[in-house]
């Protein structure tokens, strides 16, 4: 269990700092249906298929 107090604004000074895509990626990846999706694709496929980026708003960088 964390060690912090979520009622406090100390315990979100980093997400102050935080840019646009770090935050995102921070909601993302604690939603359940992304980790349902991510759990459930297939092994055989790459990690990120291009229906997986596109249900979930995913960009990278090249």
């Amino acid at each position: 269990m964390p060690n912090f107090d979520w009622r406090s604004s100390d315990a979100y000074d980093r997400a102050y700092d935080a840019e646009m895509p770090a935050l995102a990626w921070e909601c993302l990846r604690r939603n359940a249906d992304f980790q349902h999706d991510h759990q459930n694709s297939s092994p055989a496929a790459p990690s990120v298929t291009p229906d997986f980026r596109q249900r979930w708003g995913l960009v990278f960088r090249s």
